[in-house]
């Protein structure tokens, strides 16, 4: 193995998830200017993360919605029309025949 590739600066750092304020600290060397006061009293960096084993729906069973910069916003108007598309799908359906909308191609 090559020798002094791994670093050597590992310090303790408070690693927060934002979606629902639970924090940790382990041992890491990810650079940060927060700063935050733990339980002993004393103050280490802060690393703002947005999902962690205490918000992911794996881990919690539940689903819930993390939007970060818009980006369901972003989704939802860039497909909106295939959106409004399929809204109308059972609406046609219902006004026609059903015979004609379950036929298959033999």
């Amino acid at each position: 193995m090559r020798k002094e590739i791994h670093p050597k600066e590992y310090r303790p750092v408070v690693f927060k998830d934002m979606s629902n304020e639970y924090a940790f600290m382990t041992k890491s060397t990810a650079q940060t200017k927060d700063k935050i006061v733990w339980e002993d009293g004393k103050e280490y960096p802060l690393v703002k993360i947005e999902i962690s084993n205490t918000s992911h729906p794996f881990y919690t069973g539940k689903m819930k919605l993390v939007d970060t910069a818009g980006r369901v916003d972003k989704f939802r108007n860039r497909y909106k029309k295939h959106l409004e598309k399929d809204k109308e799908v059972p609406e046609t359906i219902e006004n026609n025949d059903v015979s004609e909308a379950t036929e298959t191609k033999e």
